[in-house]
């Protein structure tokens, strides 16, 4: 089962592979029912002025039905589940389970 605060535990790499393919507005509504420490996670891998207008835009939204929050959640999870599949990106303790 992957959860978005899996995301914890991806590599910086694969936070900026996830970025790439999660769209803008499904990010800063999954945001906005995160913890600080997910959101940093995200921001850290952001360029500081895309991180900048993310925060800015969480923060402009205004309150965000947690059904709608919940269903950006899963949009970014179906992102980095997908990803995972193609073999782009690898969840931390999972490097054991790949076959050459």
């Amino acid at each position: 089962m992957f959860v978005f605060t899996d995301l914890l535990e991806m590599e910086d790499r694969a936070m900026q592979a996830i970025l790439k393919e999660v769209e803008t507005e499904s990010l800063s509504i999954a945001l906005k029912g995160a913890d600080e420490t997910l959101g940093d996670k995200f921001f850290k891998n952001m360029s500081e002025r895309a991180a900048t207008m993310l925060k800015e835009d969480i923060e402009s939204r205004g309150p965000v039905r947690v059904s709608d929050v919940e269903a950006a959640q899963i949009a970014v999870v179906s992102v980095a589940r997908r990803l995972e599949q193609e073999g782009k990106i690898m969840r931390a303790g999972k490097q054991g389970d790949v076959i050459a």
